[in-house]
């Protein structure tokens, strides 16, 4: 995030008081990776008890769509936000509210009488992440000192990847057991420990830092991206639902004119104090601008992409959470080893082709999945989705870890905290989006009030026609990698570059 750019006095090299406490700030690493690994695992972990939470609460189809688009855009909306509060108030400090606030949350979600409770829990949650996440990194760059970042960010690169492979299995084991008669609700109330022991222990090992020079906030700039993204999502999650009245496509076309207002107000606030939401003059750098458009466009397909399929597993097949959840270990273990792949030896060696290779095996993968999906019909069977499920997964670990990298390859290294955090908002926007879309794409092939031996077949064809639509987006994003460098430049440790990392680390957490 935009914190990442700044160079507090704990991280002014080696040899100072953070190596002097060593065991301390090894400690601070552990509380803050923990709750890295805590928002991973609460995004991935919801996925597989979608279903069960449906048949408890009664929830809509829309009311599922806005348990997961909901947290996506209230973090998307809060995350520069985020970054910069912790600048001007202390990241320590943030990231204490930030994970009290999550913690509360998680107990709300856990504790929801019905489905409006939940979905608005989940909107909490993801604005409480909002404001614990960016500090993260943060935390880390002002805690070591630069020669020994690239080890720290692998090792949380590491951690952010066990997270993506023990979700979806967590989530499926706590739904399975259905501890206390709760159901799908210890997939939330698991978060209560382990806040409340991160915030016993990071109170005492997190040292605090600020920067010297924050930005101001650009509260207005908030308020419209906020405002344009709820117009556009809003109308486009309940539209099927409420049989697409007038006021809904009237609602999408303002959202245009909201966004067009963000741009005249952030080139305003930019002349007047220096300090806007969006730093539009990043767009002038051709590969930055079409690098944030494939990041959108990647967060698009990806949020089409899983609940779909765990939607086509667990309703459409009719499997339990824990045959859906272990069904997905390939794709999770194809996915990590791919992406360490992708940046420590093929990024190197053959630059954008090796992205532009990742989103032709992604749409290879999707190909394949429709295939099986309409040669098997309703029995197929979960080793038969293991060769699509590794093909995906290694599609999408050699686009996720090297893409942020690319995009902010040319980007001048004073604006690389703003470039990073405006990347990560836009990834999460997309995400957003492609839930939205998931009413259009998959429930608009689903007629209403069909009959029980209609529902698998149903959700088989709607599956596949919505793999169809990803795989064009997978086309479009191949397309749109020819904008960026050939070969991205190497960034050097410390200073603006440890902002990649923070990226780079939270990309599989999108695509889960």
């Amino acid at each position: 995030m935009t914190s990442t750019t700044t160079n507090p006095p704990e991280a002014a090299g080696p040899g100072t008081a953070a190596a002097a406490n060593d065991r301390r700030r090894w400690f601070a690493l552990a509380i803050v990776m923990t709750a890295a690994f805590m928002d991973l695992v609460d995004v991935t972990i919801v996925n597989v008890a979608i279903p069960s939470i449906q048949k408890d609460t009664g929830a809509t189809f829309a009311s599922i769509q806005w348990i997961t688009a909901g947290y996506a855009l209230a973090f998307a909306a809060g995350l520069i936000t985020g970054g910069r509060l912790g600048d001007i108030h202390g990241r320590k400090r943030l990231f204490l509210i930030g994970m009290t606030g999550f913690t509360i949350a998680s107990a709300l979600c856990g504790f929801a009488a019905n489905p409006e409770m939940l979905v608005a829990s989940r909107i909490l949650q993801g604005g409480m992440a909002s404001l614990m996440v960016p500090q993260v990194l943060s935390i880390i760059h002002a805690t070591f000192p630069a020669e020994e970042r690239g080890k720290v960010f692998g090792m949380f690169g590491a951690v952010i990847g066990l997270g993506a492979v023990s979700g979806p299995i967590l989530g499926a084991l706590l739904t399975e057991w259905n501890l206390f008669g709760l159901e799908w609700r210890p997939i939330f109330l698991i978060n209560l420990p382990v806040g409340v022991a991160g915030l016993i222990l990071g109170a005492k090992f997190i040292s605090e830092s600020k920067a010297p020079k924050a930005l101001k906030l650009d509260l207005v700039g908030v308020a419209l991206v906020t405002l344009g993204l709820l117009m556009l999502l809003y109308p486009l999650t309940r539209g099927r639902e409420l049989g697409w009245p007038l006021w809904g496509h009237l609602s999408m076309a303002g959202s245009l004119v909201v966004f067009g207002a963000l741009v005249v107000y952030e080139k305003y606030k930019a002349a007047k104090d220096g300090s806007p939401l969006v730093e539009l003059s990043l767009f002038r750098v051709k590969s930055f601008a079409a690098g944030i458009a494939v990041q959108m466009t990647f967060g698009i397909a990806m949020g089409i992409f899983f609940l779909v399929w765990t939607l086509y597993m667990q309703i459409g097949l009719g499997w339990s959470a824990l045959r859906a959840g272990l069904t997905g270990i390939p794709f999770s273990i194809a996915m990590s080893a791919a992406a360490g792949m992708s940046v420590q030896s093929l990024v190197p060696k053959f630059g954008r082709k090796v992205l532009q290779a990742g989103a032709l095996i992604t749409a290879l993968g999707l190909l394949i999945y429709i295939w099986e999906a309409r040669h098997y019909g309703m029995d197929i069977a979960p080793w038969q989705m293991a060769l699509p499920l590794v093909v995906l997964g290694i599609g999408m670990g050699l686009i996720v870890a090297p893409l942020t990298d690319a995009v902010l390859s040319e980007v001048p290294q004073e604006h690389a905290g703003s470039a990073s955090g405006l990347i990560n908002t836009v990834q999460q926007m997309g995400n957003a989006l492609g839930l939205g879309l998931v009413s259009v794409v998959f429930f608009g092939a689903i007629s209403d009030n069909l009959q029980l031996a209609e529902i698998g077949p149903a959700f088989s064809h709607a599956f596949q026609r919505s793999l169809w639509v990803v795989t064009a987006v997978c086309v479009v994003i191949f397309i749109g990698m020819f904008l960026l460098p050939a070969k991205p430049k190497q960034h050097l440790e410390g200073g603006a570059d440890a902002a990649p990392s923070d990226d780079v680390a939270k990309e599989p957490a999108l695509s889960s």
